[in-house]
């Protein structure tokens, strides 16, 4: 009997065994578990890695989603209430605004790098006149930034950035996510770094960092700097001990511990190995699959931090099929269309878009992590140039 292959997930964890003793050891020490000044490093850490001057640390990249556009909100930045998104995206991404009361208006995605179709966001910012436009970057993928800004500014729209699936990726080299007035990460099992559960938002705004950690905690002024603690008491005429349960904004509780912070400060370590290994597992892909595939056109300028390497296929069916049986894990490219699902259909109606409906139909994406060696690409990539076109 042949020796069966073993199995390409697709995902691979990043918590490895020196994590977790390094997590045990400090555990022994009978740390504070709860969010504390941990927390507070990780946080700085973390801003200084993606280049952004302030980072809110969550308990997952959805809540940092749902904060990030609850801060644009409450700071009175939504004067529209309408908020494009992309089509193609992670459903929190669209339910936060209509859990906020807030109107989404789907955008199309072009297929070059599955990101908002310049041309037909220029058509809906004219004909909605939205206050945002939340932008994501799907699998690590470089949007059209240039474009994307200066349609951005002519019509007066605040940029945001989803970053969930696209830590380390670069538009020439400038990072994603330092583009947009606030940018959200995801640190779940499976993304670049895990801790456990986590997510981040991150801002180069003094005044949305401020609202982001009083909305993150309740609503109260325990986490502002000691002037922003002053203006606020002074101004409810609030004395010291009577501050200790006085709530400025109606706030979440979105916190995450000192543990998995301290996880994340061991993660932030081998972002630079994790990055290099995903992008050279995306330009096997590039290399190796059957050269009349659909793949991304990514300009080799910018840098793919690839979550996840895209497919488009005539015959998904099979390609999925046929993945499976050489146990290869395979997913829809990430929920298809927005606008086929059925939380917003029950809501708004159906919104079929071209180039949305058509990754609907056909997409699916294929292993990428830091665990996979150019074997396992090599692998899938042999298999899916199997499957015929026609």
């Amino acid at each position: 009997m042949p020796e069966a292959m073993p199995k390409i997930t697709l995902v691979g964890d990043t918590i490895d065994d020196s994590d977790v003793d390094r997590l045990i050891e400090w555990l022994e020490t009978r740390p504070r578990l709860t969010k504390g000044e941990v927390t507070s490093e990780f946080e700085q850490r973390w801003a200084a890695a993606v280049g952004t001057k302030h980072a809110v640390f969550v308990n997952s990249g959805s809540s940092a989603n749902l904060l990030m556009l609850y801060a644009m909100k409450v700071s009175g930045r939504l004067e529209s209430n309408k908020v494009v998104v992309p089509a193609v995206a992670w459903a929190t991404d669209l339910s936060p605004l209509m859990q906020l009361g807030i109107e989404p208006v789907l955008a199309d995605v072009n297929l070059r790098n599955l990101a908002v179709d310049v041309d037909h966001l220029e058509r809906l910012f004219d004909e909605h006149r939205p206050s945002a436009l939340l932008l994501v970057s799907v699998l690590g993928l470089p949007p059209d930034m240039e474009e994307i800004q200066a349609v951005c500014s002519q019509y007066g729209v605040t940029l945001l950035e989803d970053t969930c699936e696209s830590l380390g990726s670069k538009y020439g080299d400038r990072l994603l996510g330092t583009f947009g007035s606030m940018s959200t990460y995801s640190l779940y099992f499976g993304h670049h770094l895990s801790t456990i559960e986590g997510g981040m938002v991150c801002t180069d705004d003094d005044e949305l960092f401020a609202a982001l950690k009083m909305l993150r905690s309740h609503g109260w002024d325990r986490d502002l700097e000691a002037d922003e603690q002053e203006s606020l008491r002074a101004r409810w005429d609030v004395n010291g001990f009577e501050a200790l349960y006085k709530f400025y904004l109606p706030g979440f509780n979105l916190r995450s511990t000192d543990l998995q912070a301290y996880i994340g400060l061991g993660q932030l370590t081998r972002l630079e190995t994790v990055v290099n290994r995903r992008y050279e597992n995306y330009r096997l892909y590039q290399r190796m699959l059957d050269p009349g595939l659909w793949r991304p056109t990514i300009a080799p300028e910018h840098l793919v931090s690839n979550f996840a390497f895209p497919l488009l296929h005539q015959k998904r069916e099979n390609v999925v099929r046929l993945l499976r049986d050489h146990d290869v894990e395979v997913r829809p490219l990430i929920c298809g269309s927005l606008g086929s699902q059925p939380f917003f259909v029950h809501r708004y109606g159906r919104v079929d878009l071209p180039n949305a409906s058509k990754i609907d139909r056909l997409g699916c994406y294929l292993p990428n992590h830091h665990l996979l060696g150019d074997e396992d690409v090599e692998r899938v990539c042999e298999l899916v140039n199997s499957v015929p076109t026609g």
